[in-house]
């Protein structure tokens, strides 16, 4: 018989290898089941987020960005730069060896505590079992006191339009390009689809985006929607709404070969020919061959683990957590239900807010946003208030020639305790965090407003926003408080 655990997690992503961690901090005997593999066999920790998500992402951003930089935006700085190039090979390079250091590491953090890497695709039984294959077919069953689902997420395919090579492509795909498409498609104007398209845009492509929906970004605050559009469109993204991919069809050999994408919108039927097509229409759950029929585990009608607040499924000592659970498929919020899972078998309470879970767009600039924003709290009749502040107005922004954008904060038109908070500007993702934990100590745009922020800083346009929300602004002309 195998060896039997306390906790076995399947999935080493971030929500399964944090809850890993966190098990085994705890002292508990962990083990994580990983099928990731890289060409020589070696476990590939860190889930899609590590090696084909965020990190990588990122770091193409990152690098096409700073090139943007150099060949527009030095010049004012008094910096001249000689003929801007970008060396496609050496910033795919530079990604890989992120991604290394990053997946690597966790290896090293696993060992440190004590997590023991089982490598192979893991399928739960029944009665607290674990299945393992491993990439020679062998099995083998782990038994545990207790399980952690954390399989994760792949992308949504659509059948009109199927992955060929690298002409269409998912965002794995996108990360890969050895080269600049002279033209890039895009079906899909969500966070990966504006993501990816804004790293190829910056290189030179000319890239058009197709979105089925009407609306653009519908999650976002309607303020920051509108004018994200209007900042992408300066940028040289082509961003088509209401337009619904039909088909697709690959021609030509080798380097020559293109896709032409068939999509209809309101004023008929239509086509256009592109030298890279990214199919980038979400994500859903990685839960076939996940589990046995009388395992006690179930899914919903989307594929999702059930579970309920406390991420238990519903077989006694099984939990899930991440993107095969409901909710946002973020990152951060799957580490969270992994530590907050670990701690709750070690007998602790603690509980995860999920109304307090910041979302954000890493294009540039940045696009991030907490709680509720204006159209939700409208459509609910709920009294609110607004104040608002562009990035213009500050003086660290304007030094840094990072003026697009603005902050706006809603707080309850009574208690004045924060509703939300919506940025578009640099550095959002960062702020926004000063508003996640204003919120989650309940506080009142009164108490930032009063909290004092050193100079100069970005920060400071989020205390300005505060202070607008009653008409105090200092840094701009205040108008009467807008309440709805």
């Amino acid at each position: 018989m195998s060896e039997k655990y306390q906790v076995l997690i399947i999935g080493a992503g971030p929500a399964g290898y944090v809850a890993a961690i966190r098990c085994a901090q705890l002292g508990m005997k962990t083990a994580c089941i990983e099928k990731w593999v890289d060409n020589k066999g070696a476990v590939k920790l860190g889930g899609t987020c590590l090696n084909v998500g965020c990190i990588p992402s990122k770091a193409l951003l990152d690098s096409s960005h700073k090139f943007v930089e150099a060949k527009h935006d030095f010049d004012i700085h008094g910096i001249s730069v000689d003929e801007v190039k970008m060396d496609v090979a050496k910033m795919l390079a530079r990604k890989e060896k992120i991604v290394t250091q990053l997946t690597g590491g966790i290896g090293g953090l696993f060992k440190a505590n004590g997590v023991t890497s089982i490598v192979g695709k893991g399928k739960l039984l029944a009665n607290k079992q674990v299945e393992v294959t491993n990439e020679a077919g062998e099995q083998t069953i782990y038994h545990a006191d207790h399980i952690i689902i954390a399989a994760g997420s792949v992308p949504v395919a659509i059948p009109p339009a199927p992955l060929v090579d690298d002409v269409v492509v998912d965002s794995t795909g996108a990360l890969e390009f050895t080269a600049v498409p002279k033209r890039l498609g895009v079906i899909g104007a969500g966070v990966i689809g504006l993501e990816l398209g804004s790293v190829w845009a910056r290189l030179g492509a000319k890239v058009t985006v197709l979105e089925a929906l009407d609306e653009f970004l519908p999650a976002v605050d309607m303020t920051i929607a509108k004018e994200t559009k209007k900042v992408f469109k300066k940028q040289g993204l082509d961003i088509r709404l209401g337009t619904r991919v039909t088909a697709t069809s690959v021609t030509g050999e080798g380097d020559a070969r293109e896709v032409t994408v068939e999509y209809s919108d309101a004023s008929g039927t239509k086509s256009e020919t592109f030298d890279k097509l990214i199919v980038c229409v979400g994500r859903r759950p990685l839960s076939e061959s996940l589990l046995a029929p009388d395992c006690g585990v179930t899914l919903d009608e989307r594929g999702f683990v059930f579970v309920n607040e406390q991420c238990e499924t519903d077989a006694r000592d099984v939990y899930a957590v991440g993107d095969i659970v409901r909710g946002p498929m973020l990152a951060h919020k799957g580490s969270e239900e992994g530590v907050m899972v670990a701690e709750r078998i070690a007998g602790k309470k603690t509980q995860i807010n999920y109304d307090n879970i910041p979302g954000v767009i890493y294009t540039h600039p940045e696009i991030a946003w907490i709680g509720k924003n204006e159209q939700e709290l409208k459509a609910a009749g709920h009294d609110y208030k607004v104040g608002t502040f562009p990035f213009s107005a500050s003086g660290r922004a304007m030094a840094a020639n990072e003026t697009t954008g603005m902050v706006k904060m809603i707080a309850d038109a009574t208690t004045d305790r924060i509703l939300g908070c919506h940025i578009i500007g640099p550095s959002a993702a960062d702020l926004v965090q000063q508003v996640v934990i204003a919120i989650e100590f309940g506080a009142s745009s009164e108490d930032l407003a009063l909290t004092v922020f050193s100079h100069p800083t970005l920060s400071e346009t989020v205390h300005e926003a505060a202070l607008a929300v009653a008409g105090h602004a200092i840094h701009i002309p205040n108008k009467p408080p807008r309440k709805k």
